[in-house]
């Protein structure tokens, strides 16, 4: 069974999960996230199963997943999480740097991913990235997945992106220039590239986003980039 540190006094830290079927692993991680006086792991899973219950009850900020685990693989795991919890970041820890496969967990629902042999270093960065709105997806790979999604046939879409139907809002609120924005979004652009190629500043280019993210009711820009997608927001971009 997976362990659990119910919700305590701290709550202003940011509360994780760990899912991840190597103790050695989760162990790692959770060491690492220790040093940060903002995280706390909240709870650790050993296979996806444990991981959607864990994050059923606890409700965390965000997930760090391996997407190869038994009973529930992590892209199973990270689509149960999202459809209940659309709020919920989740980041796939993996082996791999498969573009494909990565492009399937985003799909899922996942912000982005980190390599499980990763320095310690750039997994607090990639979580920091997340937490602060930012995207731990390279901009080829950002282009990889507006190609393909676009590309697909529509009932294939609608298979994948069936769960945020039934948190369906009104995106026609999105102004002008959040419409630019999302389009350098969807290009893979940081907020600091947006806003150098809008002439704004930097903390304008990031409210931008937050607001798009907000009105597209998602937990990040690379989610707003997928659900923009699905509304049609995107579906006539140039290559």
């Amino acid at each position: 069974m997976g362990s659990e540190t119910l919700p305590g006094s701290q709550t202003e830290r940011t509360r994780l999960v760990i899912a991840d079927d190597h103790e050695l692993v989760r162990n790692s991680m959770r060491r690492t996230v220790a040093g940060e006086p903002d995280l706390e792991v909240v709870g650790e899973a050993t296979n996806g199963r444990e991981a959607v219950a864990l994050c059923r009850r606890l409700r965390p900020d965000l997930v760090l997943i391996d997407v190869q685990m038994s009973e529930m693989d992590g892209l199973e795991a990270t689509r149960e999480i999202k459809e209940e919890q659309p709020g919920t970041s989740v980041l796939v820890v993996t082996n791999h740097e498969n573009p494909d496969y990565l492009l399937e967990a985003l799909k899922a629902g996942a912000t982005g991913y980190i390599l499980k042999d990763a320095p310690k270093g750039q997994l607090i960065n990639a979580i920091r990235r997340v937490l602060n709105g930012e995207s731990p997806v390279n901009r080829e790979l950002a282009l990889r997945l507006i190609r393909r999604l676009t590309d697909e046939p529509k009932q294939q879409t609608e298979l994948f992106l069936k769960p945020v139907r039934s948190q369906r809002r009104s995106f026609g609120s999105l102004t002008p220039r959040e419409l630019e924005v999302l389009r350098l979004v969807a290009h893979g652009q940081s907020n600091p590239e947006i806003a150098q190629n809008l002439m704004i500043s930097r903390g304008t280019a990031k409210v931008h986003v937050q607001r798009i993210i907000a009105k597209l009711g998602v937990s990040d820009r690379t989610q707003a980039v997928v659900r923009a997608i699905e509304v049609g927001l995107l579906n006539h971009e140039p290559r």
